[in-house]
């Protein structure tokens, strides 16, 4: 999946535009003289010149300004354009196509995106995916894409989903780009049938007839049969009013399938039917309950545009998204919104929600602060209240607190149940008083309540963290025989554990188990299993638990990849792991220090220095140099000067600071070696001021 942090990580900030379409002329120009201005053409006389660029590549506000450059330069030539709208225009730009790197190009179509609007940066990411050097850099499309979806051009979305498809294709990467359209779902792309007629055709084409059978039933199987149920309630002379429009919603929303309701939600708008208040809101609150803030808040413009007023339970579900999400302080302004307004005031749900937001924060004081507000304001807290600071005080280990406010709570005549226990028992096991939480959990016993799914996956949990897997397995038999149902996590936790004890079949049986009672694998289920697997040796069975994680719409992340390319590297696999290490990095993932020294070690073993070299240069400058430096001294250590010798010069370039420790271990292994003349051509070099 294509994470929010992702998006921060390059600079987004969801907030919606205006089309370049929509904004007369003056504005056009307006923008593009600011650009001009913060270019700073003055500096130098030809900022695009590849001479220019190398001499300033060591500075980051060089990088930044060569950006803005370019960004003003792709106005330029857009707004020369101003008569072709469709589609975007072919841009004129006067760049040296080598001058620019793959992570600038992501970097100017999310800022021109944002500042010049959606055909500008359109015209940009055509223009770029016209050379081969970007034609096949996802990260680029993802990027472009998610720009779009901000700036609520969908329908461009989709365009550029395609010309993806297209492209991989091309390179036998269909399959790849495919599964990223599915996962852009999740990211608020409703799928179009133009894109599904895509990705099923080039899916045939390339006789892929069984992976595009399965593609149509992910893509839209089951909402051609609830097309199908909502046509035949029509046919039959069933009017869908309000009430029950609100009911499929909130179903459709409670169980997780919220691109379903929004399918359904813009069906009944096509077929002549007006939503209220109260529909709204429910969406409002399942696109805030999967994390989908910003299409809630577009949802909640759409609202007022028809002339609906937000409530206080509409304010509420979009202050509990925003904490479930970390946005703790968005959520507060919003809830100081609500606090000064004469129509509506925060209930009791509302102050819990921002009391949960504090709490997941470890902000306690922020906290309690508020629970003596809202009892100032006349309102009562209730059991969730109490059992949200409870929660909050046990995982920052206050015990003392949490036991006053469970006294509290019996003085205001609320009984603790057994979620206020479960945060008690939960944060004694995790501070490591497991003998208290025992002694806790026969007092819940005593007062006639009955543990839940949650308490059993609590000690299954603990348990298995000691290593004590019989031990989880009997609380795991205990939960099935009181008729609890184990979830996904419960299984998840025992699998993880006997795939660290290397216990396999163990893990396959758990896991197939799973799968038999209904239940859908995690990512992290299937990380479990194939880093158990490539502890194990078993590459094959690893490799097969990667390609099945698509089956239950699972995204490998940066954890899963590091495990599979440390696996082909121990079997000598390096062509697969670096494929594998390069679809990583076009997807946005970080791979560790240990996954990309591994990797680059392995082709210096075969000396193979250049493909070593290319490894690292897809790393940041920061990770680049860490990563560099340690396998320099890897290198010295196994006494492979020569090549030590090429990256290390290659640090001296890039690193006025070489570090000592470096620099000593290559000293050492170059006089063992009696190589002297290497360290003096590096002692040159330093004294120079080069290196």
């Amino acid at each position: 999946m294509v994470s929010h942090l992702f998006l921060r990580s390059h600079g987004f900030q969801q907030k919606q535009k205006l089309s370049p379409i929509s904004i007369p002329d003056s504005v056009f120009y307006t923008v593009l003289g600011s650009l001009r201005t913060l270019c700073s053409y003055s500096q130098c006389d030809d900022p695009l010149t590849s001479s220019s660029l190398s001499s300033s590549s060591s500075s980051s506000s060089a990088t930044q300004s060569f950006v803005r450059t370019i960004c003003a330069l792709v106005c330029e030539s857009y707004y020369q354009h101003t008569h072709v709208r469709q589609p975007p225009p072919k841009l004129n730009l006067n760049v040296n196509i080598d001058s620019l790197t793959r992570e600038q190009a992501v970097t100017i179509v999310a800022s021109l995106a944002d500042e010049a609007g959606s055909m500008v940066a359109l015209s940009f990411f055509y223009w770029a995916v016209g050379y081969a050097k970007f034609r096949h850099f996802m990260r680029l499309y993802i990027v472009c894409v998610m720009s779009l979806i901000a700036n609520n051009n969908l329908e461009r979305a989709h365009e550029v989903m395609e010309c993806m498809v297209r492209s991989f294709a091309e390179i036998g990467r269909f399959k790849e780009a495919a599964d990223m359209v599915i996962e852009m779902q999740n990211q608020s792309l409703l799928l179009s049938t133009r894109i599904l007629n895509c990705v099923l055709g080039i899916a045939c084409r390339m006789c892929l007839a069984e992976y595009a059978e399965s593609m149509f039933e992910e893509m839209i199987g089951r909402i051609l049969e609830a097309d199908r149920w909502l046509g035949q309630m029509l046919e039959n002379g069933f009017v869908v009013d309000n009430a029950t429009s609100t009911l499929i919603i909130s179903t459709f929303c409670k169980n997780g399938f919220t691109n379903r309701a929004l399918w359904f939600f813009n069906r009944m708008i096509e077929m002549g039917w007006k939503p209220n208040m109260i529909n709204f809101t429910t969406l409002i609150h399942g696109l805030c309950k999967r994390g989908s803030i910003k299409q809630a808040f577009d949802m909640l413009e759409e609202m007022v545009r028809k002339g609906w007023k937000p409530n206080v339970y509409t304010h509420t579900a979009l202050i509990d998204g925003l904490c479930k999400k970390g946005w703790t302080e968005k959520a507060f302004r919003l809830f100081l919104k609500l606090v000064r307004s004469d129509n509506y005031k925060p209930n009791v749900h509302t102050y819990t929600a921002m009391i949960s937001g504090y709490c997941k924060e470890d902000k306690m004081n922020r906290a309690e602060m508020l629970l003596n507000r809202m009892k100032e304001q006349g309102l009562v807290p209730n059991t969730n209240t109490y059992t949200t600071l409870i929660d909050g005080h046990c995982k920052a280990g206050n015990f003392e607190r949490a036991f006053e406010l469970m006294d509290l709570m019996g003085s205001e005549g609320f009984s603790p149940n057994i979620c206020t226990y479960n945060a008690m028992i939960d944060g004694l096991c995790k501070k490591g008083r497991v003998p208290e939480a025992y002694k806790l959990i026969k007092k819940v016993f005593h007062y006639g309540l009955q543990a839940d799914e949650v308490t059993y996956t609590i000690l299954i949990f603990e348990h298995c963290k000691e290593g004590d897997t019989n031990r989880a397995l009997v609380f795991l038999s205990k939960m099935v025989k009181v008729g609890l149902r184990p979830d996904i996590h419960s299984y998840t936790t025992l699998i993880a554990s006997f795939c660290r004890q290397k216990r396999m079949k163990e893990s396959e049986r758990l896991f197939e188990e799973a799968i038999k009672h209904g239940l859908v694998p995690t990512k992290e289920t299937y990380t479990s299993m194939i880093c158990g697997y490539c502890r194990d040796g078993n590459m094959t069975l690893a490799l097969k638990f990667f390609q099945r994680m698509s089956d239950h719409g699972c995204s490998p992340d940066s954890v899963t990849y590091c495990a599979i390319i440390s696996g082909l590297c121990k079997e000598n696999r390096l062509d697969e792991a670096c494929r594998l290490y390069n679809t990583m990095i076009d997807k946005g993932l970080s791979p560790c220090e240990v996954t990309r020294l591994t990797l680059a070690y392995e082709y210096c073993k075969k000396d193979d220095s250049f493909t070593a070299m290319s490894i690292l240069e897809r790393l940041e400058r920061k990770h680049w140099i860490r990563t560099v430096n340690t396998l320099v001294r890897k290198l010295c250590n196994e006494k492979k000067v020569g090549m030590a010798t090429l990256f290390l010069n290659k640090l001296a370039d890039k690193d006025r600071n070489v570090d000592r420790v470096t620099l000593a271990a290559f000293t050492t292994a170059c006089y063992e070696s009696n190589k002297y003349a290497l360290v003096s051509d590096l002692s040159q070099r330093i004294s120079k001021g080069i290196g």
